[in-house]
This record gives structure tokens, C-alpha cells and sequence, in this order.
């Protein structure tokens, strides 16, 4: 008789002889040393949510943010948000532009294209017949 488990489920009980549908060859060729170096650069500098949060509020601004403006919507104070601006100042994520004693940011245009193809993984992981969550990978168990 055949059951169906899914590999969070072989997980738990510890069993992993049983065999495991998966890994369809890769639809995308591996990246280059520089990609990977640049990619992981990007995935460091977002590796904190109050910088996801601020990459959020500069997407969804009409324009250029005052660094001011940033410190009630995250609940942090000035100094921690300027640090985590030039964190992303620094991965090229944002731009910086001084008006009199004021620094006001935007997300660099190309960044959030770099952003988007980086995120956007449904056109490999589909096209590969990858499935979406571990969870629904199913295991085969002989019983």
C-alpha cells in the first residue's frame, strides 16, 4: 500500500529513506561569480526589516523622502534610520540628495529593476516545474 507525506512530514518523524519527488533540472544557467557577489549584496543590504520598510516607503512615495519624514511611520529614532539609509546608500539601493540642511532619498530606479528580477522567481521555479512550497512536496512511503 502507497501513502502520501509531505517532506515537512518526514521531517518530524525522522524518516528520510522513504524517496522524495524532486529537483527538475534548473531552467536559468547558474549565475557568475559577479552576479552571485551582487545579488547577495542586494539580499544583505534587505537582510533588516526596518530597511524592507524604508525600501517600501520610498517605492510607494510620489518623490523624494526627508529623512524626518521616515522616523514616525518606522518608530525609530533619526540616527538609526539615517543608518540604515546609508546601508542602502551604500548597496546603491537609494539615492541621496541634499537640500540645505536636509538629506531627502529615492530608490535608485535601476536598483528597484535589479530588485524586481531578483524577486521574481515564478518564471524559473514554473518553468522547472520546481513546486512553490516545501510543504507540498509529496514523499512516497511504502508501508
Amino acid at each position: 500500500m502507497t501513502s502520501t507525506a509531505t517532506i515537512a512530514d518526514a521531517s518530524v518523524t525522522g524518516d528520510v529513506s522513504s524517496p522524495v519527488r524532486c529537483c527538475a533540472p534548473l531552467a536559468s544557467p547558474a549565475l557568475s561569480d559577479t552576479e552571485a557577489g551582487a545579488t547577495a549584496a542586494l539580499f544583505k543590504a534587505l537582510a533588516d526589516p526596518n530597511r524592507v520598510r524604508i525600501v517600501h516607503l520610498l517605492a510607494t512615495s510620489p518623490g523624494p523622502v526627508c529623512v524626518c519624514d521616515l522616523t514616525e511611520p518606522l518608530g525609530i529614532g533619526q540616527p538609526t534610520v539615517s543608518h540604515h539609509l546609508r546601508k542602502l546608500l551604500d548597496a546603491g539601493l537609494v539615492r541621496r540628495e541634499a537640500r540645505g540642511t536636509w538629506a531627502y532619498y529615492s530608490l535608485d530606479g535601476d536598483a528597484l529593476d535589479r530588485l524586481v528580477r531578483v524577486a521574481d522567481l515564478t518564471g524559473i521555479t514554473g518553468a522547472a516545474g520546481i513546486a512553490p512550497a516545501a510543504d507540498t512536496t509529496e514523499v512516497t512511503e511504502e508501508t
